[in-house]
């Protein structure tokens, strides 16, 4: 049984909340900036390199020791330069000093030059920027303070323009080849390319191209990928935005940014425009139970419903959006003119899994002994996403066991990961407890073996993996789309046969068919209640609420549309199957008591079994195409899958055994 995450409690926000004012000390910062320039810059001045201050007398007694080397005169009577040990002086020589100081200069050998008095210009440059280095510094932290609602400002600014991601010149390397399967919605989709790449030839004909396109299915299905592959295959501009990035907490921002986008595309039309989980911003509006509307989302939804096709549509635009809740879009989006197109893209069948798993290996190394077809049969109700993954975590488990290539034990331990969690070794059980949850499977694999509509058995196990304890593993002949009476009544038997191997076993029941009775009582439910198969009850459906596609996405109705006997009724026909299944069952297991002890034998010794040896302990043929394919593994500690091909309001695994839960 996989574990599912339980979904966290609403908590109401409320209304946003203001980031906290900036510290009003920040205000003083422009003062202590003024004060420190005008520290330095009267300080500055008087700062000047270690020199010799020479009086005139003193210089000219230098000269004539032939101690000075240099000497630069300024027109002001200052002078300086270097001596002859190479320290600098200065000096102040008198006005009268005249013709007689140079020729007495020149006399002992002392440079002569002279200059005017003034700054160069790297000082003056220097002297700026150390004086206005405070307010530099400063300004700095000023900025940091106010970075916030400066980025708010910005934010306030080109809060308008739409943040779809533009492929022009550049294209995804995604291309049509590698999506498998789905040819159906390949070719819609390729269709819709062609328009907008030969538009005349659609124009002789007089077709119009179709505003919008929107793929529906379950999560993992590859609903982004075939956009991917429109984008890297397209000609034209393709954007590519989600539908949770058109509102935010202004006021008209996913309005205007609905607008933005439009414009952008009208600009390079002809274009398309990708939309995922369109539902953030295409939810059914409030209708008749709201007076005045002034949700953020309406006001986005009405915008893009009015640039699909409003007074002045786009043209040479095409919209493409993928969901997974489509019974939540509003019915104005879904009309023709709009989205024209729905395309429903499901869990994909036997060939397309293998296909996909191909994609999914190519540059990777596979032992002859990997029959994809295999893996593809073991793997009912996995999404392209999950195949993937499986990939992964057998290339994991080979590099694990240093190899660099895959094996077919990779991937069944790899499912086996996937679904059911980490694989612990029969030792974390007691005696008592693992001789249980031996009876308790031992009960399900004979009461499908036994039963003609049931899905074969393909392996039992005692090994825990995850939060079961034990796992009976049934693989389907082939992928229904209809059930019968017959094979859900079955179902539920097997269901119960856990339960009904303690009670004729143990003589006692326990904690270990918890998750076997929750699936069945879901089942008989279903059966009463929207199936119509119960005499009682009539042919009468209550469907639950939720989502389509996504599991345990929605609750049922509010307030129930049926009366209180109703539910009354519903409740004894519901009790009435489960106790006719569990009877079912222990008449079976009576019956075959010897071969039920012998199962329980056997799996105590191996822990783990094929299910062919399931069919020939109880003296019955393998079903053609069923058991003999099989993922135990030659080792003991490989964990199986709970086997899952119910499609629809059935699509729950049937897991074997929760002993423990």
């Amino acid at each position: 049984m996989t574990k599912q995450a339980k979904t966290p409690p609403t908590v109401d926000k409320g209304a946003p909340i203001a980031p906290p004012p900036p510290p009003a000390w920040r205000h003083y910062l422009w003062l202590i900036a003024l004060g420190v320039f005008l520290l330095l810059f009267f300080t500055l001045p008087t700062v000047r390199p270690s020199t010799v201050t020479l009086n005139y007398t003193q210089f000219l007694h230098d000269v004539a020791g032939h101690k000075v080397k240099t000497v630069t005169i300024a027109t002001d009577g200052s002078a300086s330069g270097t001596l002859a040990d190479g320290s600098s002086y200065t000096t102040a020589i008198p006005p009268q000093a005249g013709q007689s100081l140079l020729n007495d200069l020149q006399s002992h050998g002392v440079q002569v030059s002279a200059t005017a008095s003034s700054t160069s210009f790297g000082a003056e440059v220097l002297s700026w920027l150390i004086l206005l280095l405070p307010f530099l510094v400063l300004g700095y932290f000023w900025w940091r303070l106010s970075r916030g609602a400066a980025g708010r400002l910005q934010g306030v600014l080109g809060v308008g323009r739409s943040r779809a991601k533009v492929f022009d010149e550049e294209r995804p390397t995604t291309k049509f080849s590698d999506v498998a399967g789905y040819e159906g919605a390949k070719f819609e989709i390729k269709e819709v390319v062609d328009f907008l790449r030969n538009p005349e030839r659609y124009a002789r004909a007089g077709a119009i191209a179709p505003r919008g396109v929107l793929m529906i299915g379950p999560p993992g299905t590859g609903k982004t990928l075939l956009a991917r592959a429109v984008a890297g295959e397209a000609d034209v501009p393709f954007f590519s935005v989600t539908g949770s990035s058109f509102v935010e907490m202004f006021v008209g921002v996913g309005a205007a940014r609905v607008r933005d986008l439009f414009q952008e595309a009208r600009k390079r039309a002809p274009a398309i425009i990708f939309v995922d989980e369109v539902d953030a911003i295409g939810q059914r509006r409030s209708g008749n139970r709201a007076l005045v509307a002034n949700d953020e989302r309406e006001q986005t939804l009405n915008q893009l419903l009015a640039e699909m096709d409003g007074f002045d549509p786009a043209t040479g635009i095409i919209v493409l959006a993928a969901t997974n809740r489509p019974e939540v879009l509003d019915p104005a989006l879904l009309r023709p003119g709009r989205f024209d197109r729905q395309i429903v893209i499901p869990l994909p069948t036997l060939s397309e899994r293998a296909a996909i798993l191909a994609v999914h290996c190519r540059g990777k190394r596979l032992d002859p002994s990997v029959d994809l077809d295999v893996v593809a049969r073991g793997t009912p109700g996995f999404s392209g996403a999950d195949l993937a993954h499986l990939v992964n975590e057998a290339a994991i488990v080979a590099v694990r066991d240093n190899r660099d290539f895959l094996i077919a034990s990779d991937f069944d331990e790899a499912r086996d990961r996937v679904i059911l969690g980490r694989r612990e070794g029969s030792n974390v059980l007691l005696d008592e407890e693992k001789r249980s949850v031996a009876v308790h499977e031992a009960g399900h694999a004979l009461v499908a073996a036994y039963s003609d509509r049931a899905d074969p058995v393909s392996k039992v196990t005692i090994l825990p993996a995850g939060q079961s304890l034990g796992v009976t593993e049934q693989l389907p002949l082939v992928e229904r789309h209809l059930f019968g009476e017959d094979y859900l009544a079955d179902t539920l038997a097997v269901l119960l046969g856990g339960r009904a191997s303690e009670l004729v076993v143990l003589g006692r029941g326990s904690t270990g068919a918890s998750n076997d009775l929750a699936k069945a009582t879901e089942l008989a439910t279903k059966m009463v209640r929207e199936f119509g198969l119960s005499e009682a009850i009539g042919p009468v459906g209550y469907p639950t609420g939720g989502s389509v596609y996504l599991d345990g996405g929605g609750s049922e109705f509010s307030t129930r549309p049926f009366a209180e006997a109703t539910q009354a009724a519903i409740d004894r026909e519901v009790a009435r199957l489960l106790r006719e299944a569990e009877q079912r069952a222990v008449v079976v297991l009576r019956s075959h008591r010897d071969v039920l002890d012998r199962l329980v034998e056997l799996l105590l010794a191996r822990e783990t079994i094929d299910g062919a040896e399931v069919y020939a302990l109880a003296g019955r043929p393998v079903p053609e195409g069923g058991a003999r394919i099989s993922w135990a593994p030659a080792r003991s500690g490989a964990a199986p899958e709970q086997p899952d091909d119910l499609v629809g309001p059935l699509r729950a695994p049937l897991d074997g055994g929760q002993a423990g839960r």
